[in-house]
């Protein structure tokens, strides 16, 4: 009776999976091979004369290459605000982790209400506008790196529990300072963790549509999701250049995901069980 359920389980997820996440993305797949007017039907069949090739060039030069500057702005975007986020949040998580005092309960609150507490678009733009960094990259990186601090500090403080102290003390008792500790020793010891922050934040970011519309606009700072308005109006929607624009967009977040799929399963767990 186990296994029946068991499998039934299995089974029920693998057609959920299916019904979500595959079937759009095969919808997106066939209409984005289709000229405008087929495209327009939005029917599940094949392109009777695909042209994928074509769809793809013009999509790529369409308003003076701004796909292309798109990439490189999300790249950036993406790749520094990755970086922040794990030195700042490895060395906050194990302070939290390893210090414990009066004000540990205050600061593991203000934590968990960052995950809980939405942004505030208007005081954010009006603090940035002050301090000169709203519609700037540099501006949009830090919005990011706040946004995935509490869940990045959480995985590092719940991973952190499963190190032992006395790799500290053997290292302070061989003379290694502080810098030289937690660079050297403890952060080594994080890949585990750090390969699934990479992975989950590296998806968010790059598909992150929100932030970029908000703190910032202009064409030429533009990031891949925000592309897609090149290809929809109010009246008129190219379809067929609209889902292969997304279907490029699309495929490095994938790529990625499938190829680091086990890190993210081993880190999630190992910080879980350690913790």
């Amino acid at each position: 009776m186990r296994k029946i359920r068991q499998w039934g389980f299995e089974i029920g997820a693998v057609l959920f999976t299916i019904v979500v996440f595959w079937i759009p993305f095969y919808f997106i797949l066939v209409n984005s091979g289709k000229d405008a007017k087929e495209s327009s039907l939005l029917t599940m069949s094949w392109a009777s004369n695909s042209q994928y090739w074509e769809n793809i060039k013009t999509v790529v030069v369409a308003r003076d290459f701004m796909l292309v500057r798109a990439f490189i702005n999300s790249t950036v975007l993406t790749v520094a605000s990755i970086a922040i986020l794990i030195v700042l949040c490895a060395m906050a998580g194990y302070v939290l982790q390893r210090r414990t005092g009066k004000l540990s309960p205050l600061f593991n609150f203000l934590i968990l209400a960052g995950l809980i507490i939405p942004p505030a678009i208007v005081p954010t733009i009006w603090v940035m506008d002050g301090l000169g960094l709203f519609k700037t990259l540099i501006g949009l990186i830090l919005i990011e790196v706040a946004l995935g601090f509490p869940f990045a500090v959480l995985l590092y403080k719940g991973f952190m529990s499963g190190i032992p102290r006395e790799v500290d003390e053997a290292a302070v008792i061989d003379g290694a300072g502080g810098i030289r500790l937690f660079f050297g020793i403890i952060l080594p010891l994080l890949q585990p963790v750090t390969a699934t922050i990479i992975v989950l934040s590296s998806v968010t970011i790059f598909n992150d549509f929100t932030n970029p519309l908000y703190f910032l606009p202009g064409s030429d700072n533009v990031t891949v999701q925000l592309t897609l308005y090149n290809f929809q109006s109010q009246y008129v929607t190219q379809y067929n250049l609209l889902f292969t624009n997304i279907l490029l967009i699309t495929i490095p977040p994938l790529l990625l995901f499938i190829i680091f799929n086990k890190r993210i399963v081993a880190g999630m767990t190992a910080g879980s069980v350690k913790g």
